[in-house]
């Protein structure tokens, strides 16, 4: 496992792996009974869903304090990101926001089984007060310029989003009537080559 988390240029801790290890063994077994991620990317898991959201972990900074995934689902990339940051960002807590209470449970279920710095919500995102956000993440989720709304609405001024898009993202772009009001980046995928990751932040007033 540490050789395909060194294909993102990513060295972990051997307790790192173990983890990553039991959260994968984990989302196996609740797979069976709750639709967590599709049975075809089960089978390639540690791609599909683990590097793809570990690659997020290079933005992380130690003045980050709160980090929220929305829609978090299976917990992708939220739960990723909090195992990699375990005993080295000890003031990251990440928050996940998941409406469908069955993937709460399972979200809970691997943080108390990892002892991660984790609080997860039961609710709809728009039902959620503002988190003052350092870092908002979301992955397969919706369209942009509900990301944005999101992202303006729980972010704080200095927050950065992490959005990760496949490659009708220039469209979701061009389609964003308020687009002037942030600054976009675009960073291609480490790991799918028509994937991105859309880097925001707020534009001063």
């Amino acid at each position: 496992m540490k050789e395909k988390l060194s294909l993102i240029n990513l060295d972990v801790s051997r307790e790192t792996i173990d983890n990553l290890n039991v959260y994968v063994d984990i989302l196996r077994k609740w797979n069976t009974t709750i639709n967590l991620v599709s049975k075809g990317s089960i089978t390639d898991v540690w791609k599909r869903h683990i590097l793809d959201s570990a690659q997020l972990f290079k933005f992380v900074t130690h003045d980050m304090e709160k980090w929220l995934d929305i829609g978090s689902g299976a917990g992708f990339p939220g739960l990723v990101i909090a195992i990699l940051a375990k005993g080295r960002f000890t003031n990251l807590q990440v928050t996940l926001i998941e409406s469908d209470k069955r993937k709460c449970v399972f979200l809970n279920e691997v943080v108390r089984e990892l002892d991660l710095n984790v609080k997860t919500l039961s609710k709809r995102i728009e039902d959620c007060p503002p988190h003052d956000a350092d870092v908002i993440s979301a992955r397969a989720l919706t369209q942009l310029e509900n990301l944005l709304s999101y992202f303006t609405f729980h972010g704080s001024f200095n927050c950065k989003g992490l959005f990760l898009k496949g490659k009708k993202i220039k469209k979701e772009i061009e389609s964003v009537k308020n687009i002037d009001m942030f600054q976009i980046k675009l960073n291609a995928s480490d790991v799918d080559k028509t994937g991105y990751i859309i880097e925001v932040g707020k534009k001063e007033n």
